[in-house]
């Protein structure tokens, strides 16, 4: 992930931590949407057992949602605080039910290092430019509908209230804007 990439991600779940603080539940879903998969694999590492591993997980949201105002931006970054609360709510778990850790602590403790390599970072460059290339092509308004709707991360409902047009038509203009951009990206 680029630094710039990165920061910003770190700056939208530093601001939806403090709102989830807050009681926004709009905000504890996108805590969700942004760390679940983060998380469900740190739970993993610890548990062998999958089912096992998504109660933590639950628990864990659980927590999440209870201690948000507890987190401190100064003190760590978000994922780092995420992942913290996820280990430890593993861990004490683990330790109640008298079972052994399936990898070792150190193994855990820190996220693993997500940032790609240059040629990872310059591939992922050139996609997204050419990707706004095919953006450019669309339709002016299907073009905004895929920005806010994958860009954004905005969900089908909220795009047909604020476009004020049906649902099914919000779904049918990014199908069909979809089936365009595909085409232009092969």
């Amino acid at each position: 992930m680029p630094a710039d990439t990165a920061s910003a991600e770190r700056l939208l779940l530093t601001s939806a931590l403090q709102r989830v603080a807050a009681g926004d539940r709009s905000a504890f879903q996108e805590v969700y949407r942004r760390t679940a998969a983060k998380l469900f694999g740190v739970c993993l590492r610890i548990f062998s057992d999958r089912n096992e591993a998504e109660d933590v997980l639950q628990e864990v949201y659980l927590a999440i949602w209870q201690k948000a105002g507890q987190f401190d931006p100064a003190r760590a970054s978000p994922i780092t605080w995420l992942v913290a609360l996820t280990r430890n709510r593993a861990i004490d778990r683990l330790r109640s039910t008298g079972k052994a850790i399936a990898t070792p602590i150190d193994a855990i403790s820190e996220p693993a290092d997500e940032s790609a390599s240059a040629l990872e970072t310059m591939i992922e460059a050139q996609d997204e430019h050419r990707i706004g290339e095919c953006l450019d092509e669309l339709d002016r308004g299907d073009a905004v509908l895929i920005r806010t709707a994958f860009f954004q991360q905005t969900t089908y409902a909220d795009l047909a209230a604020r476009a004020n047009m049906p649902l099914g038509t919000i779904k049918s203009r990014i199908r069909r804007a979809l089936i365009k951009l595909r085409v232009c990206l092969t």
